[in-house]
């Protein structure tokens, strides 16, 4: 359990310096790159084995990881692009609402991971809960041909979870997640900058000091918040004390909100709705289903 509040507190930490480099009007994409290489040398400062190249291109999770980098980046520009497009209420709600895809693919690939009814009313309502948590009433102004955007986000969002419970499901475990978690952010850094190149914007803004405080403090969040996912998937596998993938992703998208609302009503003064309220006094009861099936 102790991995996955890390997680949590990883992931809103996000959640928290997003909104900084909103406030302050910091570019986010210098900000993202830079993330990546932090989380590519701290993931190298704890690999405790050397990296030999050539054993490493024979390990099975090799592809897996390559896959999750070039699709955190590529997810980073479509969340940007349905923002501006669509609007930041209807990506918000494809964003966190991608949950499902994650939580069905561990039901369907991981053997012990069983659908039981009590564990099924802790999914429906955690569902529910992330959909109220992150509506938004707001007149819907786009031309219907966009609608593709929200639904490839949605879908992206939902592959990248998935890739990642497959790759720890049948190969990541404890003793290679750390090399599987540099490779990946490594992935994600060159294709970064390959984006920033073919966008022709100057490399000298990278070494902005502010670009760079951000983007190392970015960068240890985000490292640790998939280090942790990875390790509170992996930990039935070390503990007689099992916590299944469904219920890791739920719980774990479900704190993530609430946590991310505390702060967002605390430090940045935001305003919700009631029916945001519903759907966060619901993901407290469906935390409380879910963990204990």
């Amino acid at each position: 359990m102790i991995f996955l509040v890390l997680s949590i507190l990883s992931s809103t930490a996000i959640y928290v310096i997003f909104k900084y480099l909103d406030r302050y009007k910091i570019n986010t994409f210098n900000v993202i790159i830079i993330n990546y290489i932090t989380a590519s040398v701290l993931g190298l400062l704890l690999t405790r084995t050397q990296i030999d190249i050539f054993p490493i291109v024979k390990h099975g999770w090799l592809p897996y990881s390559i896959l999750i980098g070039i699709l955190f980046i590529m997810t980073f520009v479509l969340i940007a692009k349905s923002s501006q497009v669509v609007g930041i209420a209807i990506t918000t709600v494809s964003n966190k609402m991608s949950v499902i895809i994650p939580i069905t693919v561990s039901l369907i690939i991981d053997p012990l991971d069983v659908l039981t009814n009590f564990k099924a009313i802790g999914i429906i309502l955690a569902i529910l809960a992330v959909f109220l948590s992150v509506y938004r009433k707001r007149k819907v102004e786009f031309d219907p041909r966009h609608i593709y955007l929200p639904i490839l986000l949605f879908l992206s969002m939902g592959l990248v979870d998935s890739i990642v419970k497959y790759a720890q499901q049948y190969h990541v475990n404890d003793l290679v997640l750390p090399i599987f978690t540099v490779i990946l952010f490594i992935m994600s850094a060159v294709s970064g900058l390959i984006v920033k190149l073919l966008r022709k914007t100057s490399f000298r803004d990278l070494i902005d000091k502010k670009v760079l405080l951000w983007g190392i403090a970015l960068g240890i969040s985000n490292y640790a918040s998939l280090y942790f996912l990875i390790k509170a998937l992996n930990y039935k596998n070390n503990l007689s004390v099992s916590m299944d993938g469904s219920v890791v992703f739920g719980i774990n998208n479900l704190g993530i909100i609430a946590l991310s609302v505390i702060f967002g009503l605390l430090v940045f003064k935001e305003k919700f709705l009631k029916i945001n309220w519903v759907g966060i006094v619901l993901s407290f009861f469906a935390i409380y289903i879910l963990s204990k099936t």
